[in-house]
């Protein structure tokens, strides 16, 4: 659904770029020996869509974008089966089974635990549990042994309201007015899971944690429902290096600071990509919108998992 070559694109320079850190040779990846290293583990991104897009890219580099029969689908090991009347099941897992090898991705756009207030009814509103990690997260974690968390794009009053979800904390409806500010709900969320991850980690020894940040959008001009754009093709044109130490999302910065939790510092170097997005190329265009925060693959995305890799 991210190929750019097979939609209307022409020019694909976006694929033609590495990044090189200072002081640091990363190292060209090479699929068999990431696979021989990750024999017998599970290596798990639970998050948005751009975490599904940074699995989706981990499996095109894993299985060098071959077809690849004997890579086995074990969803159900997770009881992710898509639900009657869904558009796709919750997430997806596959394992190779040569080192026996196993990536998954769960979706948890905010990672709360969301819980319906009346399960009998769909119509239901959701209780949104600001203060308590997705169930999936709690019940598999002894499971993993490389962990990649990622929220953001949902955290608008506009995605709360159609999702239907009504933020609750210590079990009940938030009464507290400043978490009514949607950001301060997102901070005190991520801060949360991150103090819930750190304190799991002593039980967890083999368990690597990563919280990547934000992955910036690039519309111009109007937003994804306003007629924003990106349709800039030419790679770089706003520089090609990052200076900064410190990271462009305050909020995963400050969160994982002081804990075992790694951060997977993307955003400064992706927002130097704006020509990589899908833009207003898709398999089925649909008129008028452009995709300024999904990016291509082969992409971006490829050069998070290299960067991943090169950490663990």
């Amino acid at each position: 659904m991210w190929a750019c070559r097979l939609t209307q694109r022409t020019d694909f320079s976006f694929e033609g770029y590495r990044w090189q850190p200072k002081y640091c040779k990363m190292p060209e990846f090479e699929r068999f020996s990431f696979l021989r290293r990750m024999q017998d583990k599970t290596i798990a991104f639970i998050g948005d869509s751009l975490g599904r897009q940074q699995f989706q890219s981990m499996m095109c580099m894993a299985s060098g974008g071959e077809e690849s029969p004997e890579v086995e689908d074990v969803a159900r090991e997770y009881g992710l089966v898509k639900p009657r009347g869904a558009k796709r099941p919750d997430g997806w897992v596959y394992r190779f089974p040569n080192t026996n090898t196993t990536i998954l991705y769960y979706w948890s756009a905010s990672l709360s635990d969301l819980v319906p207030i009346n399960g009998t009814d769909r119509a239901s509103d959701v209780a949104m549990h600001l203060d308590r990690p997705p169930a999936f997260l709690r019940r598999f974690l002894h499971r993993f042994d490389v962990l990649v968390l990622n929220t953001g794009h949902h955290w608008n009053r506009g995605k709360l309201t159609a999702n239907r979800w009504v933020m609750h904390v210590n079990g009940k409806p938030n009464d507290n007015k400043e978490l009514e500010d949607v950001r301060n709900a997102k901070n005190f969320t991520v801060h949360n899971v991150v103090r819930w991850l750190d304190s799991q980690l002593p039980s967890h020894p083999r368990l690597k944690t990563f919280f990547r940040t934000i992955s910036p959008r690039h519309f111009h001009d109007g937003d994804w429902n306003t007629g924003g754009t990106c349709n800039n093709t030419v790679p770089l044109t706003g520089g090609s290096e990052v200076l900064q130490d410190e990271s462009i999302d305050r909020v995963v910065e400050s969160a994982v600071r002081g804990t075992k939790v790694k951060i997977l510092d993307i955003t400064a170097i992706s927002q130097l990509r704006d020509e990589a997005h899908m833009s207003g190329y898709s398999i089925r265009p649909t008129q008028g919108i452009n995709d300024c925060l999904h990016w291509c693959l082969p992409g971006v995305p490829d050069t998070w998992n290299e960067l991943l890799i090169a950490q663990i």
